[in-house]
């Protein structure tokens, strides 16, 4: 019987046994799909059964396996997630063509993820993990995106989906043997076919291992690098068939390979190939003479391309290249061959773009060449090299080669054995590390049954793995348990063993399946199914018993193969379906659970147990693991596990007394004699450590059991409970017998594992005691832990350790206790470490000294156990001390680590987990504090449970952090300060630019019964917030649409006829027409990026409605009827408008891609102009990007006018500055200037050339390219050609040169680097004010020899074409430069001869250039205005308003005039540049005044001589400077002035004129109200070309200026709007903000008070921005330190989260803030304190705790008489809630709750009154005292008048207890004697509280001879005992006490 309890010790329970089966299965067969049939077949083997007899069931079942393995198979995955630790697993299932992924466990359902079906049989399905990283070097994995990849291989090709939802397919160039997902992508193998050898002449072998590193690059070949092969280190392709991959692991990132050969395993690690290898590969060819294996690269490149030509399809290994087509696989397989090579360069260009770009699976066989011409690899990447960019891949050379990307390089082969064992290759690999962490690489040779693992390890520098020797386990199968560091090994005999590393477990039972072996003496063989739970081990105690002695019969378990069990003869009695039950296999293995495979076919799912469940054990195995050397933990884990996992083991309850037991017979004790341990009460669970006596159960009974219940604890509570008192049972006598037995010494037995390192653990297990009293929650498991070390410090002799547990537990811990005694002799035995002290350390007394500011001892912490204790440490030492050194050093001095040498490794990781990231803005120790904690993952969970007086000091910080945070602070950091406003601010911050938050998504019904006028999407939460006096947003919206028809309104008068009247309406409504198409231009800028689209609808673009509604009776009025003229392609332009507003409704920040981009191309051709115009907006806000080449391509080759227009702007707008190669071309193509002076004559229209120089202008804005300028310098006086050309709107193309080349050289001004020889200003002053034209220079000489036909120019240049382009290129050259040279010449002339040669729009040009030059000169004044005149324009002008003309010979009034208006106008609109977006309010004035001015003149009589047009022009400019001043505001002046000239139509009025007022009133409501305009050189310079003072005359001109680039603005507004967001309500709301701006010439620094939602000054102004209290928390952003976090806050709606402080009500409820709480109980606060009514608390907070303790704690109910604890909680609450400091409530109580516990003397642990006592000593230390110095108006933290009441609480309750008897005991205490137990309690809290130091350090001071006190106080000094407590002991220790005075 002996023997079987000793089985029974070893054997361990599996639990959980469940029936598996593999969930896509039974999925499958109901998925709707024609596989239905196949699946049929495939029904599992338990369902055959019931066919046919036993007899025909051999048959059948072997039939299933064969065909199960072939059709199905399944793989599983531990399950992710981030929220919590929920643990599950993911089932991947493949299936003829289907895959299904599903997720679930046993506690949650198992449900379908996804389901893949595709074309041809799955070959193998895995998941694998894609870098997205532009960068592909080794760190970058470390830190890059990924995309999570489910991958799908079929014969030809292989599908991968993204978990986002991309799908991407990519072809295989040759067949595929398997596939492995690696640390980097996909690695294939080739499958070598037979006719592997060609029969022509000899061929080098190809490549037989490629990667692919992301499902959009190519497939490359794997090099490989080894030293051992050759003698030296050669790096080559991977081209041995015999070498076949049979295990590869992501981390480490290792490969494990067998070579078939040599029949050898050899271990590879797998890494980035370095540039030098891949250069070595690549010239392979070029070191002659070949080695073996190697394949140079000349002939590798011929025999791919002879492929790729398509000859030999017959021995070529690729023969396989696409199974699609191998039928047709003839010379010419136009799919394949047909193609150029160039397609693969699109490729990797479109690499950022969609996964729609599916040509890559063209490119497999052509660009695999690897020529060897090519020295140095070209990789084709993104970049800005002119020689990466779409059109070199069009001349890319056929012999491109194929670059490889992953390499492996040789670390460790297995020894070469005497015997060649032929097929050794391992069916099984894996990674297993035991219980120390040691790691072993396992793998399983089938064929000799045997598991071999190797040990490996870093070497020191992290570098390299090195391998071990090899150990063998004799197994069948085996897997890994991962969760609990061991392995499952199945023995050939059929039994389950546990292995942890190489260190045998014990054997596994599981209920339910019988034990493999069968004996004859079984006379009635159970019949046993899987599933039959056994509920006891019992009936199989007699098989168990006979275990190891009896010879199996069966030859089963030696038989992998279920086809063999006809030849064996069975046993007569054992039934067939007995001996089908033994294990066949094991798989799946994830976490603790793993797969079974029965021979029967079925599986079972089992769990094995955890090494300890309960949270104690775990820190206290921990903790002895971390101490003891290696091979002694590994043998305890083992043991304890095999205790702890015995079948019917503990109950969660009893594990720690199983704990107890295991560990003291390790080291040596008898438990069964030692009393305590004893009396474990272990729930009936029949322990196999408890003796076996015990675990018989025995029918009758006996009288120990009645002893052993007296004993036991359970006895003892019941005799001490109320009821047994009540009920007066006399208590039972417990016989004494057993006390005699006990009263002999118990000695320890020395020769037990862990005897001699009992100290070691002593210690350890007492820093894990210090850690756990700094987790509230932990408390049953310190009374725990105290019993056990109590027991060990009595035995070690340790007194100072015995004190100090019973001052922290009295009641438990008694004076008196059973000590086992340790024989002198062998106490030399016990090894005493280095670090163990006599003093124990104590947490709270080491933080109790540092806030008295006393020296301590470093603290004794062990990493990764002792975090908490760490934490403490070091945050005290930082704020209390003060020491900023404490957390950044890599070790503290305030700490010393406990180590054994060899696990250093282990603490280094430990270390740099911490490490403390400098936090960019951190001033005072709290903020430096709170960062820290946030570093380290410290989180106010954490900080709940610490005890309230450890927690104070931190708290404090985190109440100072709470005022005045820094906003750029992590998220953490936010959360752990209880700001949610920043935390969500953060986290938004960290979102990537997706749907906003404040996204109005308004419900598609509104759309329907009002037609669509493109303006819906309005966020009119925000401006309802901006603007919400009036409703001037709906004006706006009326004025701005264009979708609904006019109202023509004409009264027939009596002479006209009907057919006249018609004619008149239509000619009124052509009018009116010519304001409607007018119309889009400002509904774009209105809309500006509100809208997000759907990507899977087209974009609406609202229709123009060029229709009218004739009154009375609403007739409809058409222009298309034909009673009048109207003008072809009117509305060509207008639609180009309306599709650029629609465009820009889209916010950049949305997901489109270039697929959604083609798919709202539309289908009539009538709105290609609009799609063009849509395709502009695009670029605008910079999605055009995503837009593939090859589609731009398409769009420019239809040779459509508006297209082309729209996008060559769009493309150059989204490349702006970025010189882009690509780009440039496209724009080339489109300019002869910039072609070679031989290509052909491309015939472009007028327009596009236009367009692509002012393209050019953009993409090379600011560079200040040469040969840039040069073009374009010449091109502003281009001469018209012969044969018509250049003829045509001339003045328009000289404009954009002009403007371009202002672009190009944008600011440069002088320093013009290299351009000197061009004499840039000269010439431009030549083009502005006319002079003899110059040779052309340059390769266009020919072209410009023989003159024009049509226009005679004659030598000089045509000034009327030249002077704006090149007036303007010389203020964008010179902008802001302030260069007074050159701002003379652009003076407007002071005489009237001069006056007549400019034309006086011109001198507007002139005015504007000059005054931009002059930047800072600019004044927002009339004055300054009017000083822009000359002198004699000033002096002649006439006033307008006069009626009689003066008369002068001399003077040309007309001109004057004209000149005068002009030059006003241009001075204007030079104010709008300087101010654009200030809202500034003189400028704003100043420009007003101007504007009413111009309406007063165009009304004046004598208005005709300066001429209308002129003055309508110049009231156009004036109003647009006046919106830009006011850009986004809204400002209601201006708007009127809008709405006054919106209703002017007819006359001057002409279609110019209307597109300049809406413009105007475009940008008043900019982005509605959201977006303003910048002042940056690059925006003044899109402004220019936006707003060009010459306006269309109709609505088809562009003979002075593009129409296109009007839309330019959209590059000069930003967004600046900010919209204070409630993170409580998550709505927009008013807030306060203080703007502070730098100080500048003009103004010093000054502040400024906003109303948010407001739009913020330029940023590069402000100096930083708060958001003011007293309504919400302070807010403060720093711009001083960069302007970056604002940015990202305002580009994301600028939306800044704010949170409204306790008692206060937001502005829009409480405008004055008279509602307020705070308001009124401010003023008379004590009295208001009492009347605080609970019911008022709602006001302050919305925190539910609060408010429910307000409800049962502070009302009243009938059965409470208690008022004074209701008003003490109420003033609590109040106070907590006035002060903003709810998580004090908490402290508050627990203080109150251990005053009164101690005033009833009911105390029986003081670790709440050490709280108090730290409480006290916080407030009462030097730091915090400084601390109130420094911040006088800081509200209390804690009330001043609690804790003085709570000190004198305490004082008094100790006081009455000394003077009742308390002071024997003390004296007793103190002399060492033994004092009475019902004192216990109250002496340890004396000693606490007043810190007596402990009896063995009094003799020390020698106290008898004391006297006086003075003399007392000199000698406890060294004991730094408190002055308050010396006083209380003097009476003790002076026997006579004498008079204080001396």
């Amino acid at each position: 019987m002996s023997n079987f309890s000793e089985e029974r010790a070893t054997m361990i329970a599996a639990g959980d046994l469940q029936e598996f089966v593999p969930f896509g299965r039974d999925h499958c067969k109901h998925h709707p799909n024609a596989l239905n049939l196949q699946l049929r077949q495939l029904q599992p083997a338990s369902e055959l059964w019931s066919s046919d007899g036993a007899a025909g069931l051999v048959g059948s079942l072997q039939e299933v396996t064969i065909h199960e393995k072939q059709k199905e198979s399944w793989q599983l995955r531990r399950g992710g997630s981030e929220i919590g630790e929920v643990d599950y697993d993911e089932e991947l299932y493949v299936a003829g063509n289907m895959v299904i992924w599903s997720k679930g466990s046993k506690s949650q359902a198992l449900a379908v993820y996804k389901a893949f079906t595709v074309d041809s049989p799955v070959q193998q399905a895995l998941w694998c993990d894609f870098i997205i990283s532009q960068d592909k070097s080794e760190k970058a994995y470390s830190s890059a995106e990924v995309e999570k990849c489910i991958c799908i291989l079929q014969s030809s090709c292989i599908n991968m989906h993204s978990i986002e939802g991309k799908d991407y397919i990519a072809s295989l160039p040759f067949q595929v043997a398997n596939v492995w997902p690696t640390k980097y992508g996909l690695l294939f193998e080739r499958s070598s076919s037979s006719h592997e050898v060609p029969l022509g002449p000899p061929r080098e072998p190809l490549p037989t291992m490629f990667s692919m590193l992301h499902p959009l690059d190519e497939i490359t070949p794997l090099v490989c690098k080894s030293g051992s092969l050759f003698g030296s280190s050669r790096v080559q392709y991977v081209v041995d068939h015999a070498m076949k991959i049979v295990f590869l692991s992501t981390d480490p990132s290792i490969v494990m390979t067998y070579d078939t050969v040599q029949c050898l395993h050899s271990v590879w690690v797998l890494r980035r190939v370095k540039a030098e290898e891949e250069n070595a590969v690549l010239k392979f060819s070029e070191q002659g003479g070949t080695p073996q294996n190697v394949a140079p690269s000349s002939s590798l490149t011929a025999n791919l391309r002879s492929l790729s030509k398509g000859d030999s399809p017959v021995t070529s290994p690729f023969q396989n290249y696409s199974s699609i087509h191998s039928q047709s696989r003839s010379t010419s397989s136009p799919s394949l061959h047909s193609r150029s090579p160039s397609i693969s360069n699109m490729a990797a260009l479109s690499r950022a773009h969609s996964p729609a770009s599916g040509v890559q699976s063209f490119t497999g066989v052509q660009r695999f060449n690897l020529s060897s011409h090519n020295q140095s690899p070209r990789r084709h990447s993104i970049s800005h090299s002119p020689d990466s960019n779409s059109n070199s891949s069009f001349l890319a050379p056929e012999t491109e080669p194929i670059v490889p990307e992953l390499c492996i390089d040789h670390l460790w082969t297995e020894a070469i054995t005497n015997i060649r064992e032929k097929n050794s290759q391992a069916s099984k690999v894996f990674i297993t590390s035991d219980l120390c962490g040691q790691k072993f690489l396992c793998f399983l040779v089938e064929s000799q049954l045997q598991l071999r693992c190797v040990k490996f390890q870093e070497s020191n520098d992290k570098t390299q793995l090195i391998f071990g020797s090899i150990t063998n386990i004799q197994a069948k199968d085996a897997a890994p348990v991962e969760k609990i560091d061991t392995m499952l090994v199945l023995e050939s005999s059929g039994n389950l063993v546990l292995y942890t590393g190489v260190v045998r477990v014990g054997k596994v039972f599981i209920p339910g399946l019988p034990a493999p072996s069968l004996t004859m003496s079984n006379a009635m063989p159970r019949p046993s199914t899987p599933l039959d739970s056994v509920s006891t081990p019992t009936p199989l105690s007699k098989l168990l018993g006979s275990l190891d002695e009896v010879v199996l019969l069966s030859p089963v378990p030696e038989l992998r193969d279920s086809s063999k069990l006809h030849d064996s003869l069975y046993n007569e009695d054992c039934t067939f379906q007995q001996l089908g039950t033994y294990i066949h296999s094991i798989r799946d293995p994830v976490r603790n659970r793993v797969t079974l495979e029965l021979s029967n076919g079925s599986m079972v799912r089992i769990t094995l147990p955890e090494i300890a469940t309960s949270e104690l054990v775990q820190t206290c195995l921990q903790a002895i693991k971390f101490i003891l050397p290696k091979e002694i933990a590994v043998q305890m884990l083992v043991k304890w596990y095999s205790v702890h996992s015995a079948p019917g083991g503990p109950s969660y309850h009893s594990e720690w007394n199983l704990f107890v037991i295991c560990l003291m017979n390790m080291m040596g004790y008898n438990t069964d004699r030692l009393a305590w341990t004893r009396n474990f009460d272990f729930e009936g669970s029949l322990s196999p450590v408890i003796a076996p006596k015990k675990a018989r159960p025995s029918e009758t009974g006996s009288d120990e059991d009645w002893e052993y219940l007296l004993n036991s604890d359970y006895h003892q509570k019941v005799e001490s409970h109320l009821l047994n008192r009540s009920l007066c049972l006399s208590p039972l006598e417990v016989s004494q017998i057993k006390d005699e037995d006990l009263s002999q010494n118990l000695s320890l037995d020395s020769s037990t594992l862990l005897f001699s390192h009992i100290p070691a653990m002593f210690f350890v297990l007492h820093l894990v005691y210090e850690e756990l009293k700094l987790n509230t929650l932990m408390g049953e498991g310190i009374h725990s832990l105290v019993d056990l070390l109590v027991q060990l410090a009595r035995d070690l002799k340790l007194e100072p350790y015995l004190d100090h547990y019973y001052r922290d537990y009295p009641t438990l811990v008694r004076t008196t206790g059973q000590v086992c005694t340790i024989d002198q002799g062998q106490t030399g035995f016990m090894h005493h470490p280095p670090f163990f002290t006599s003093e124990p350390p104590s947490i709270y007394q080491w933080v109790s000294s540092c806030l008295k500011g006393e020296e301590m001892p470093p603290y004794p912490y062990l990493p990764g156990i002792c975090e908490r204790s760490r934490l403490v440490v070091l945050s005290i030492a930082l704020y209390i001390l003060g020491d900023e050194s404490s957390v950044c050093e890599e070790s503290s001095h305030y700490l010393s680590r406990i180590t054994l040498a060899p696990q250093k490794s282990q603490a280094e990781q430990e270390e740099n987990r911490f490490s403390f990231r400098h936090s960019p803005s951190v001033s005072s120790l709290a903020e430096r504090l709170v960062v820290w904690m946030a570093n380290v993952g410290f989180t106010l969970r954490d900080l709940e449970t610490l005890p309230f007086g450890i927690a104070l000091p931190i708290r404090d910080a985190i109440y100072h952090c709470r005022e005045q945070p820094a906003a750029d602070w992590p998220e953490a950091v936010c959360l752990l300060i209880g700001r949610q406003d920043l935390s969500k601010q953060a986290c938004e911050g960290n979102l990537p630019k997706g749907k906003s938050v404040l996204s109005s998504d308004v419900p598609s019904g509104t759309e329907t019964e009002e037609e669509d006028d493109g303006m819906n999407d309005m966020n009119q939460e925000v401006m309802s917030l901006i603007w919400s006096e009036d409703l001037r947003v709906q004006d706006v919206r009326r004025l701005l649409q264009s979708a609904h028809p006019v109202r023509v309104n004409v009264v027939q008068y009596p002479e006209l006829s009907d057919h006249e009247f018609i004619e008149e309406k239509e000619n009124r409504l052509l009018q009116l027409c010519q304001r409607t198409m007018a119309l889009p231009v400002g509904r774009g800028m209105f809309t500006l990026f509100s809208y997000h689209p759907v990507p899977t609808e087209p974009l609406p673009i609202p229709k123009l409605n060029l229709t009218g509604r004739a009154p009375p009776r609403n007739t409809t009025v058409d222009l298309n009827s034909g009673n009048i003229d109207v003008p072809p392609n009117m509305t060509s332009w207008a639609s180009f408008h309306n599709g650029v507003a629609a465009g820009l409704k889209i916010a950049p920040a949305s997901q489109i891609d270039s697929a959604w981009i083609v798919y709202n191309k539309p289908k009539h051709a009538e709105l290609a102009n609009e799609y063009a115009g849509f395709l502009m907006a695009l670029g605008l806000n910079g999605h055009l990007t995503k837009l593939a080449t090859l589609n731009i391509h398409d769009y420019l080759t239809k040779g459509h006018e508006m297209t082309s227009i729209g996008l060559l702007l769009g493309v150059s707008a989204a490349k702006l500055g970025t010189m882009d190669m690509s780009i440039t071309r496209l724009l080339s193509i489109h300019i002869p200037a910039l072609l070679p002076p031989t290509s052909t004559e491309l015939d472009v229209p007028h327009n596009v050339q236009v367009a692509a120089v002012v393209g050019i202008g953009l993409v090379y804005q600011g560079t200040a390219h040469r040969h840039t300028a040069e073009v374009l310098l010449a091109e502003i006086g281009r001469p018209p050609g012969p044969e018509m050309e250049y003829c045509t709107d001339r003045e328009s193309y000289s404009l954009a040169a002009g403007l371009a080349l202002g672009m190009v050289c944008l600011g440069h001004g002088s320093n013009l680097i290299g351009m000197s020889d061009l004499n840039v200003p000269e010439q431009l002053y030549q083009y502005m004010v006319g002079g003899h034209r110059r040779f052309q220079a340059g390769m266009h000489r020919e072209k410009h020899k023989s003159p024009s036909y049509q226009i005679k120019e004659g030598d000089t240049i045509n000034v009327d074409v030249t002077c704006p382009g090149a007036t303007l290129a010389l203020a964008m050259i010179y902008l802001k430069t302030n260069n007074r040279s050159i701002a003379d010449w652009l003076r407007a002339p002071d005489t009237m001869y001069l006056l007549d040669f400019v034309k006086p729009e011109f001198l507007l040009l002139r005015t504007l250039a000059r005054c931009l030059i002059l930047w800072d000169d600019i004044l927002p004044n009339s004055k300054w205005v009017d000083s822009n005149v000359p002198q004699i324009i000033r002096e002649n002008s006439i006033s307008l308003s006069e009626i009689e003309l003066p008369c002068s010979e001399d003077l040309n009034l007309e001109t004057l005039s004209q000149a005068h208006v002009y030059i006003i106008a241009g001075a204007c609109l030079s104010l709008g540049f300087r101010f654009a977006g200030s809202e500034n309010l003189s400028a704003f004035n100043c420009l007003h005044k101007f504007a009413k001015d111009f309406m007063t003149y165009l009304s004046a009589p004598n208005a005709s001589v300066t001429g209308p047009y002129n003055l309508e022009t110049c009231l156009s400019v004036v109003l647009l400077s006046l919106a830009m001043v006011m850009a986004g505001s809204g400002n209601l002046k201006v708007l009127q002035l809008c709405r006054f000239l919106h209703m002017k139509t007819g006359g001057e009025m002409n279609y110019g004129f209307h597109l300049a007022h809406h413009m105007a009133l475009g940008i008043l409501f900019l982005g509605g109200g959201r977006y303003s305009l910048s002042t940056s050189n690059s925006s003044i310079a899109a402004l220019l070309c936006a707003l060009y003072p010459h306006f269309p005359a109709h609505s088809t001109d562009n003979r002075y200026h593009l129409q296109a680039l009007r839309h330019l603005y959209v590059l000069a507004a930003e967004p600046r709007l900010l919209v204070p967001v409630d993170v409580d309500t998550n709505t927009p709301c008013y807030a306060l903000l203080e703007v502070t701006y730098k100080g500048t010439q003009w103004y010093e620094q000054t502040k400024e008070e906003l109303m948010a939602p407001t739009l913020l000054p330029e940023l590069h102004l402000l100096k930083q921005i708060k958001v003011k209290g007293p309504r919400y928390w302070e807010l403060l952003i720093d711009l001083s330190k960069g302007t970056q976090h604002l940015k990202s806050i305002l580009s994301k709606d600028g939306v800044l989260y704010v949170k409204l402080r306790a008692g206060q009500l937001s502005y829009k409820d409480d405008p004055m803030g008279w509602q307020s709480l705070l308001a009124q109980t401010v003023a008379n606060r004590n009295s208001e304190a009492r009347a605080f009514k609970p019911e008022t608390i709602s006001a302050f907070t919305s925190d539910p705790a609060l408010l429910s303790f307000a409800e049962y704690f502070c009302k009243p109910t009938v059965n409470m008489g208690q008022q004074e604890l209701l008003d003490l909680f109420s003033s609590v609450l109040y106070e907590c809630v006035t002060q903003e400091t709810p998580e004090m409530l908490p402290a508050y109580i627990a203080m109150d709750q251990a005053v009164r516990r101690l005033g009833r003397r009911e105390m029986s642990e003081t670790s709440e009154l050490w709280q108090i006592k730290l409480v006290l000593e916080f407030f009462s230390s030097r730091s915090h005292q400084e601390r109130l110095q420094t911040h006088p108006k800081r509200g209390l933290f804690m009330n001043s008048e609690f804790l003085p009441v709570v000190k004198c609480s305490i004082d008094n309750t100790l006081d009455q207890w000394l003077q009742a008897g308390g002071d024997v005991c003390v004296h007793a205490y103190l002399s060492g004697q033994p004092w009475e137990e019902s004192q216990l309690s109250m002496l340890a809290c004396f000693l606490v509280y007043h810190s007596v130091p402990a009896p063995r350090h009094l003799p020390s001071v020698g106290l008898e001879g004391s006297t006086s006190f003075a003399e007392l106080l000199f000698k406890f000094k060294q004991l730094k005992m408190p002055v308050r407590a010396l006083l209380r002991l003097a009476p003790l220790l002076l026997g006579n006490p004498q008079p204080m005075v001396m």
